[in-house]
């Protein structure tokens, strides 16, 4: 890619509207001050003293975050927090970030808000060390009530939005915002509107999905083709053509330290490397950093290999983050692939 393709892009990013489904939770960090521990006089146990507690969305809220890193116009989460605190702290963080509308988002008494509690320890000189995850979940399904206003709101984004993003973030199926009755009214909707650009990635995989673009890695490609064992390279470029060809839509697989795979309907294939690890890093976040950037460079206009560049560059940027669900600005997607030779200057002197 060159300069000149890097900024007609990423300089449609003002003007697009997005969408995004799913579920959004708390990201709620704990920061503890090791000098400061203590023993509980009650129990003889040790005490974390918590010195500061950071709040953001996770979740679908991770993919939202990037799309806010990357300027994105107009936001518009269709998803839902419960009556509660958590469900506070998350719309307010929701409502702060740039160019998102909270109009579609829903708040209920009948769901809790999805949270991650997550403890780190700060030590002087070290990577920040994350002790065992305290969450808060839904145990039952969604009710009727809940998904069906779900349901309408998703069609209501689907018509003033110029991409959707949908995420299935939950490990019971039927328990968060993306259901079976949400799937199928987005497949009714697609069928009258099949240019319409939505893109999905789910933790359980894409089985029973509609015909969208998918993202998924290699584990979740192979269940959703049925393969008996781990598919090699050459396997998984295959399975991605295939069934490419038959969503008639493209499909994305991230392979860790062997980069991307992009394949379009006709048989078109594009690999990317990943780029060079430097120092400590931490994955969390990575595919949602991709699912973010895959979506607007697609809608900015970029061809299958660039928006692989540019998700593959936005996910080495998150992993070097931290201590945090990080996120990438365009800014840093152009450092990072100067500094990796992905861009050429070919403006003339």
């Amino acid at each position: 890619m060159n300069l000149d393709r890097f900024y007609a892009i990423t300089g449609r990013y003002a003007s697009l509207r997005v969408g995004i489904v799913g579920d959004f939770c708390l990201d709620r960090y704990l920061e503890i001050d090791p000098t400061k521990s203590e023993t509980s006089i009650e129990t003889g146990l040790p005490v974390h003293n918590v010195v500061n507690v950071r709040a953001q969305p996770g979740g679908a809220g991770t993919i939202l975050n990037n799309l806010c890193a990357l300027r994105i116009g107009t936001l518009y989460p269709v998803g839902f927090v419960g009556d509660d605190g958590e469900g506070y702290e998350l719309s307010r963080a929701l409502e702060e970030r740039p160019g998102v509308r909270l109009g579609l988002f829903l708040r209920t008494a009948q769901r809790r808000t999805f949270t991650y509690c997550k403890p780190l320890v700060l030590a002087p000189g070290k990577p920040p060390a994350e002790l065992n995850r305290l969450d808060l979940k839904n145990w039952t399904p969604s009710p009727s009530l809940v998904q069906g206003i779900i349901t309408s709101r998703l069609l209501d984004a689907a018509k003033i939005t110029d991409a959707l993003i949908v995420l299935d973030q939950v490990d019971i199926p039927e328990t968060g915002v993306v259901t079976q009755r949400v799937l199928t009214s987005l497949g009714d909707h697609l069928r009258s509107n099949p240019e319409m650009l939505v893109l999905a990635d789910s933790r359980r995989g894409l089985r029973g999905f509609p015909p969208v673009v998918f993202k998924m890695n290699a584990a979740e490609l192979a269940a959703l083709t049925g393969a008996r064992k781990e598919l090699d390279f050459d396997d998984i470029k295959r399975a991605a053509m295939e069934l490419a060809d038959a969503n008639h839509r493209a499909v994305f697989v991230t392979l860790a330290e062997r980069g991307m795979v992009g394949a379009g309907p006709g048989g078109r294939i594009e690999h990317v490397p990943a780029l060079p690890v430097r120092g400590e890093i931490d994955i969390v976040g990575a595919g949602d950093a991709v699912s973010a950037n895959l979506t607007a460079a697609i809608a900015g206009g970029a061809s299958l290999r660039e928006a692989l560049e540019l998700a593959s560059a936005a996910a080495s940027v998150v992993i070097h983050k931290l201590g945090t669900t990080g996120t990438a600005t365009v800014l840093e997607l152009q450092e990072k692939m100067t500094r990796e030779g992905l861009l050429e200057d070919v403006t003339p002197a």
